[in-house]
């Protein structure tokens, strides 16, 4: 289960501010009931200030008090109008070893399916339209060679 924003300030506003039982805390927060008696105590937590949940819209005032209603219950969190982050995966270190298996795959699938454009093996190996151009003209020998190269 989803744990709310800063669980351990969460606790503390809720123990302060509400009714509810430890239980019902320590498992909205993800927390051992234990460590949410020890907060209550002030041996933990003393520093911290409390965290309103209610204001910062992860729960609503309308399911405290159901939950301070009936100790069974259990407190969700608020489904949020917010859309979920996407992960962006930057580029990766590729090893030196495996710094060719690109341009040798896709010398392979130019010489085995000459029909394929630089589009589609763009797509099939993640890689853009001027690699596998450039590829093509390296391995059929058409690309010009520097004066080093030949030295």
């Amino acid at each position: 289960m989803p744990t709310p924003l800063m669980p351990k300030a969460t606790a503390v506003w809720l123990i302060e501010k509400t009714a509810l039982t430890f239980t019902q805390i320590a498992d909205f927060c993800g927390m051992h009931p234990l460590e949410v008696q020890a907060i209550a105590d002030g041996e933990v937590a003393q520093g911290i200030v409390g965290y309103d949940p209610v204001a910062n819209a992860q729960v609503t005032a309308e399911e405290i008090r159901r939950c301070e209603a009936d100790s069974n219950l259990r407190l969700k969190l608020a489904a949020t109008a917010l859309p979920a982050p996407k992960r962006l995966r930057g580029s990766r270190y590729t090893p030196v070893a495996k710094r060719n298996d690109r341009p040798d795959a896709i010398a392979f699938l130019l010489r085995s399916y000459p029909q394929l454009t630089e589009a589609q093996v763009g797509k099939l190996l993640g890689t853009t339209k001027e690699t596998s151009r450039r590829c093509a003209t390296v391995r059929t020998g058409t690309a010009p060679t520097s004066s080093r190269a030949t030295r």
